[in-house]
Formats: structure tokens, C-alpha cells, sequence
């Protein structure tokens, strides 16, 4: 069953905002910068309902797909998504927020 997701609550994005990467530079004319925010909200989004990237929800909280989808290549290339989870699984170790005796992935259960 895929997971639900909303978006990031303020409490949640309060965590992640000291990780994100510097505003991009704007270069001429077009679009200004979505904001990292949305843009997360919206790879979470995917990534935790396993839908495709045309069934974005559209909305306020919610980056476009194009931009959303073009960010989450470059946070894979450059090292960015690395970091970032890598900075979500300490901040979870340290609230205790991770059982190590217990792991799942992929609806498969291991228990040492």
C-alpha cells in the first residue's frame, strides 16, 4: 500500500532548511526560483506514494514536476540527496527515532 504524504510541516521543513543548498543564481530572464520547500514537498511526495511524476498533486505546498523532478537529478549528482538523508538519519538516531535491531525496506522485516 503506498504511504500518504501532505507536505512537510513547518516543524519538519525547520529541520531540513539549515541543509538545503543556496538559492540557485538567476540567469536573465524567466521564471524566478521555486522555493526549496515546494520543491521538497513534491520529491517527497513521489518518493513516499511511489506515484508517478505526471500525478503530482497541484497546489500551494506542491513545486512543479518539471522543476521538482530536474532538481531531484542534480541533488543526486552533485552529492545534495546524499547529504541531505544522510542528515535525516542522524537528526532520527539522535531523537531515538531509529530501532537498529529492526529494520525494513521494501516491505521486507529483518530482525536481528
Amino acid at each position: 500500500m503506498p504511504g500518504k504524504f501532505e507536505g512537510l510541516t513547518d516543524a519538519q521543513w525547520d529541520i531540513l532548511k539549515p541543509l538545503m543548498p543556496l538559492d540557485p543564481i538567476k540567469r536573465g530572464k524567466g521564471k524566478p526560483h521555486t522555493p526549496w520547500k515546494k520543491i521538497c514537498n513534491t520529491i517527497f511526495w513521489v518518493l513516499i506514494t511511489g506515484a508517478r511524476w505526471v500525478d503530482v498533486p497541484i497546489g500551494q505546498q506542491w513545486g512543479s514536476r518539471s522543476a521538482s523532478h530536474r532538481w531531484l537529478g542534480v541533488w543526486q549528482t552533485d552529492g545534495t540527496l546524499d547529504k541531505l538523508l544522510e542528515s535525516i538519519r542522524e537528526i532520527a538516531f539522535l531523537e531515538g527515532l531509529i530501532d537498529w535491531n529492526r529494520l525494513a525496506t521494501d516491505g521486507f522485516f529483518f530482525r536481528r
